[in-house]
């Protein structure tokens, strides 16, 4: 049986964007859809049994409304859910070992502070066994695609790009083979971005000189970039690839970038540090101040 995609449901607007997000998600990828619902319980907050019948009976409101949600744009679909008394991040990581893809919402915030993701969100990201998407509350169907030749909002149009953020340093095949995935399955463009500094340098073998190094490091840059995607092309014939070398901060290039695109696709390294779990601080920017979903995917 195909693993499912499992979403965090709390009854946030959040969270309903997630749900929703998961669904769209599941009938692109034919995968079922499972909801999870955390009580949020602990040895300290354990009381009566009265209020263990009142958290069950929050719960299963909080998962009908978000099947609720669902059906109105997906009313066929089949879908499993969970309640689980625990803490969120407990119950949600050990739900991801069993699923395809864990979806959260995240705290969004107006104005010029950006995208503000809560502790769950962020401790997911840093922590869970397999990717992981984070959506904004407000999320819609219709933000996944271009707008119309009128400038509405639209359903009937192409699917905005998948953007992708490659470190050439250590380019990943599980964050590049997710984003291929993601535009193939919508049929949207890819857009693969490398941010380069000149601090920065790849030695490709014993003897060969080290890309970046050279008089002309942005067209070295891009001709490695070009030849790190060149098996995925073959892969994945289908998609429409666009390349970009900018010089500067990765954060911020792949954040201008997602301001005009469906999915961002970013990686972090499994492996913890000293200091435990954590994303780095080129994923940690994306995931606070980008403007579409973020994918954080996992990879030595």
């Amino acid at each position: 049986m195909s693993r499912p995609i499992v979403v965090g449901v709390d009854g946030s607007p959040e969270s309903l964007a997630a749900a929703e997000w998961a669904a769209r998600e599941a009938v692109r990828r034919d995968l079922p859809l499972h909801l999870v619902h955390a009580s949020e319980w602990s040895p300290e907050r354990a009381s009566s049994q009265a209020a263990g019948v009142v958290r069950r009976h929050v719960g299963q409101g909080v998962l009908r409304r978000a099947k609720d949600r669902i059906a109105r744009f997906c009313p066929d679909m089949w879908i499993t859910d969970e309640q689980v008394e625990d803490l969120a991040v407990t119950a949600l990581s050990n739900a991801a070992r069993r699923a395809e893809l864990l979806v959260v919402g995240s705290r969004g915030l107006s104005g010029f502070t950006g995208f503000l993701i809560g502790s769950v969100a962020q401790t997911l990201a840093a922590r869970a066994p397999g990717p992981v998407v984070l959506v904004e509350a407000g999320e819609r169907a219709e933000d996944e695609h271009l707008p119309d030749e009128d400038g509405n909002s639209s359903l009937r149009t192409p699917y905005r790009d998948v953007v992708v953020g490659i470190d050439l340093g250590a380019a990943c095949d599980d964050v590049i083979d997710f984003a291929f995935e993601a535009a193939r399955s919508r049929g949207a463009r890819l857009h693969a971005l490398h941010a380069w500094s000149d601090t920065d340098s790849v030695a490709l073998g014993p003897g060969e000189p080290a890309v970046g190094e050279g008089p002309a490091p942005e067209e070295e840059w891009r001709g490695l970039l070009t030849m790190v995607l060149h098996n995925w092309r073959d892969k994945y014939p289908d998609v429409d690839v666009v390349e970009t070398v900018v010089k500067g901060g990765a954060g911020t290039h792949l954040v201008r970038a997602g301001s005009g695109a469906g999915l961002l696709v970013v990686g972090r390294r499994a492996r913890e540090s000293h200091i435990g779990p954590h994303t780095g601080p080129v994923t940690r920017t994306v995931i606070h101040h980008a403007r579409c979903p973020v994918a954080v995917v996992p990879h030595d």
